[in-house]
């Protein structure tokens, strides 16, 4: 057979390109695309004669999985029933990206893909109680992806012992003649695979280091608690040091151990920026064994709340504060104290400062609950 080349010169020929590559893909064929990584070569998982090419071309046997490919990191929810945790976040912060998840997952059949499916095409997509999920940062990949309307395994587009290939020349030289189609794209942006993790309960394990290293795994990984008000002076800073105190306990180590177990809790405020701790915030929680004398107001930030997984606001103000900055964060904001608004103590005597407290401790133990370690 001969293979179909389709070469994109910057934006001419992309949409043409999508199109004619998912048509292959439906049709059950072979298609070799870029990827921001390597190039990749994909074909439909519920179409068992394409599996088996893809097999032959591979030189892979059954009971080596290939990587589902998504086009949006909200269609990993289609395959993995329960996303919570540290492989949420992970995801959250990672995809689209040049990343590979590996899920445990007990019973594939419990997944919604699964709908429809037969017991060949779920083996296609999960082996030995796993699966690996591949959300690619490329444009041509995830158009590609999302028109297909179908399970999408893939691989590097290269023969089995041979390097992963980064150009299309590479794809033709090992794959010519043996697949149906290759959109060439020119030279990958990363010319090195993805970092591929594997999700383990609470933790995860990095099984091939590739773009992403062990650091930037490490800071996405992190859950991270931000709470906001307005000068960060008093209600933020407090409901931080209190709920450190909380997560301590729930984990079983000091307040200072939090960073060190991959749990950061910080403050900002929608007017913050420059001097400290309000004299009685420092005093009220003092007598509850927070320290926040060393504390400095910090200026709330749109890269503060896209890193958040978790954003707690004194007031309804402060919500819409922050949902102005970051829309797409509306799923991680809530007000601290359930349907109230924290009132600003500032101004007041340390009774307002003592109620204020209070609230918040009562707030943070039914917020906290939310949160998954």
């Amino acid at each position: 057979m001969e293979t179909q080349v389709l070469t994109i010169d910057g934006v001419h020929g992309l949409d043409d390109a999508i199109r004619r590559g998912a048509d292959v893909l439906r049709r059950g064929g072979l298609v070799a695309f870029p990827t921001e990584t390597v190039y990749g070569l994909g074909a439909r998982a519920d179409d068992a004669s394409a599996m088996r090419r893809l097999r032959e071309v591979k030189d892979r046997s059954s009971g080596k999985a290939f990587t589902v490919h998504i086009g949006s990191p909200d269609d990993a929810a289609r395959y993995v029933a329960e996303l919570r945790g540290v492989g949420a976040r992970i995801m959250r912060k990672g995809w689209p990206g040049p990343l590979t998840l590996i899920f445990g997952i007990d019973d594939p059949s419990g997944a919604p893909i699964a709908a429809g499916l037969d017991d060949e095409a779920l083996s296609s997509l999960y082996h030995e109680s796993t699966i690996g999920l591949r959300c690619p940062e490329d444009g041509i990949a995830r158009g590609l992806l999302c028109a297909v309307d179908a399970p999408v395994v893939a691989a590097s587009a290269n023969l089995a012992g041979e390097p992963p290939p980064v150009m299309a020349q590479c794809v033709q030289a090992d794959l010519g003649g043996r697949i149906d189609l290759l959109i060439d794209a020119g030279r990958t942006r990363y010319t090195k695979p993805s970092t591929i993790v594997r999700i383990e309960g609470c933790g995860y394990n990095i099984v091939r280091q590739g773009v992403l290293d062990a650091g930037i795994i490490e800071r996405l990984s992190m859950l991270r608690i931000l709470m906001v008000c307005t000068g960060n002076t008093c209600r933020s800073p407090m409901a931080v040091g209190l709920a450190q105190n909380m997560l301590a306990q729930r984990i079983g180590c000091r307040a200072s151990e939090l960073p060190a177990r991959g749990i950061v809790v910080t403050s900002a405020g929608t007017s913050g920026g420059g001097g400290g701790a309000s004299p009685s915030a420092v005093s009220v929680m003092a007598r509850r064994g927070v320290d926040l004398s060393g504390h400095v107001s910090s200026a709330l930030t749109p890269e503060l709340v896209r890193d958040a997984d978790h954003v707690y606001t004194m007031t309804t103000f402060h919500r819409d504060a922050v949902l102005q900055m970051d829309p797409s964060a509306s799923a991680r904001v809530a007000l601290v104290a359930g349907d109230r608004d924290v009132a600003d103590p500032l101004g007041g005597g340390e009774s307002d400062y003592e109620r204020c407290a209070k609230m918040l401790e009562e707030g943070l133990l039914a917020r906290l609950q939310e949160v998954v370690l």
